[in-house]
């Protein structure tokens, strides 16, 4: 159960740095060449990282690994809505 939440939360969160990358938000023009580098590969690349490591955790015990990425993705959640509807 708890791999299949993290599995969820990665989608959405996958789904919401897709749409930020794609946004053409100015914020974006003040990153790193090679993190914007390949339509975000690198970053997306992270993400997927993350979402891998949290996953490992929690199937091998460690349930607050399933909390932590969830307030990791609270946060992107939040940021990609605030970048998405144009408040920063």
């Amino acid at each position: 159960m708890l791999l299949l939440i993290l599995f969820v939360l990665g989608v959405a969160n996958f789904a919401v740095h897709k749409a930020v990358l794609e946004s053409g938000h100015p914020m974006l023009d003040a990153l790193p060449s090679f993190y914007r580098s390949g339509r975000g590969r690198i970053s997306l690349g992270f993400e997927f990282a993350v979402l891998l490591v949290a996953m490992l955790l929690a199937g091998n015990g460690w349930p607050g690994a399933v909390t932590a990425y969830a307030i990791y993705s609270v946060l992107n959640f939040g940021t990609g809505w605030l970048v998405l509807t144009g408040r920063i």
